[in-house]
């Protein structure tokens, strides 16, 4: 079972990483991943080519480029497809995440394997893949990244989209406060009064 448990692991960084729907991370091909001229040191993963993103109502699948800002889903996924993938013995095989009869892992067993993961960690059963795409939204978001770009990153048309999946923590807002007051002050001289 060491095989699944790896791709698997690896699977939930990658849905992380680049903030995936889990139907999106589940089409993925071995192809849809490319070098990022702007981020060289990510190798040939530092963009992936979603080609089943959400669609629109009666529209085909969008599609779009997602980048990594993160270096270790990188290296999970590098070591996953150079030295466990070829282990399934599938090498034809577009597909990222096979299962153990050589074909294209499914919607149920993403879900099955993320409730067998969380419940041997004794997280809330609430919990679902997709809190993996709003954790990724949030942190972007905490770590002072333009939302303009998570929007894109997310593939959202509505930036009210993004805010929906963005819970940022106390320190965050805490921080961002202290910019805002401290750009403000700045900005009036010291304060009305002239004081600090």
């Amino acid at each position: 079972g060491w095989l699944a448990s790896f791709r698997d692991a690896t699977l939930f960084k990658v849905i992380y990483g680049w903030g995936l729907r889990r139907r999106e991370a589940v089409m993925l091909d071995v192809a849809d991943f490319a070098p990022n001229p702007a981020a060289a040191e990510l190798g040939r993963f530092g963009v992936v080519h979603v080609r089943y993103g959400k669609a629109m109502k009666g529209s085909p699948p969008r599609r779009r480029a997602v980048a990594t800002v993160m270096p270790w889903p990188v290296q999970a996924l590098e070591q996953y497809l150079d030295q466990v993938r070829p282990r399934y013995g599938c090498e034809s095989h577009p597909a990222v995440w096979l299962t153990e009869r050589g074909g294209r892992i499914s919607l149920r067993q993403v879900d099955d394997r993320f409730a067998a993961f969380r419940a041997a960690a004794g997280l809330p059963d609430d919990l679902s893949v997709h809190c993996l795409r709003h954790s990724y939204i949030s942190h972007l978001i905490e770590d002072g990244v333009d939302p303009l770009f998570v929007q894109h990153q997310a593939g959202h048309s509505w930036a009210s989209t993004t805010a929906a999946y963005t819970t940022v923590g106390a320190d965050a807002r805490n921080r961002m406060l202290r910019s805002a007051l401290a750009r403000a002050y700045e900005a009036d001289g010291g304060g009305r009064d002239g004081r600090r």
